[in-house]
C-alpha cells in the first residue's frame, strides 16, 4: 500500500471534521500519520520515500496520508502549518502530535511503535 493524498474533505471525512467540532475526535479506525509537504520542498522529497517504505512495513497497522500545503491551504491553515514538512501522528485514541521538519527513518518507526501502536520497545 502506498501513502495516500489527502484532500481537506478527505481530511474531513476520513479523519476529524473542524467544521462541526473544535475537541480533537478521530473518526479514523487505524492510527495515521499526515505528511503536509510541497512538491518544491527538498525536505519533502527526502522524507516521501521514507514514508512509502512505512506504509508497506505497518501495512494495515496504519494510514499514512500526503496533504500538498499549496493545493489544500484551507487544512494547512487550520494545523499552522508554517514549516514543511510538518508530520501529524495520530493515535487512535487521544490528542494528535505534530511534529516540524524531516525526520530519519528510525525516529519515525519508534514513534508509530511507541505512540501509534503502544508497542513497548526493547532496549
Amino acid at each position: 500500500m502506498a501513502t495516500i493524498k489527502l484532500s481537506t474533505q478527505d481530511f474531513k471525512d476520513k479523519i476529524f471534521d473542524y467544521t462541526k467540532s473544535s475537541e480533537w475526535s478521530f473518526s479514523g479506525d487505524t492510527p495515521a500519520i499526515i505528511d503536509f509537504y510541497a512538491d518544491w520542498c527538498q525536505p519533502c522529497k527526502m522524507v516521501a520515500p521514507i514514508l512509502e517504505e512505512l506504509s508497506e512495513e505497518f501495512e494495515g497497522k496504519i494510514n499514512i496520508y500526503k496533504v500538498n500545503t499549496e493545493v489544500e491551504q484551507e487544512l494547512s491553515s487550520v494545523f499552522g502549518i508554517r514549516s514543511i514538512p510538518s508530520i501529524l501522528f495520530i493515535p487512535k485514541e487521544g490528542q494528535p502530535m505534530m511534529q516540524p521538519g524531516a525526520l530519519p527513518k528510525d525516529v519515525f518507526v519508534k514513534v508509530i511503535k511507541e505512540e501509534l501502536l503502544n508497542e513497548k520497545l526493547e532496549a
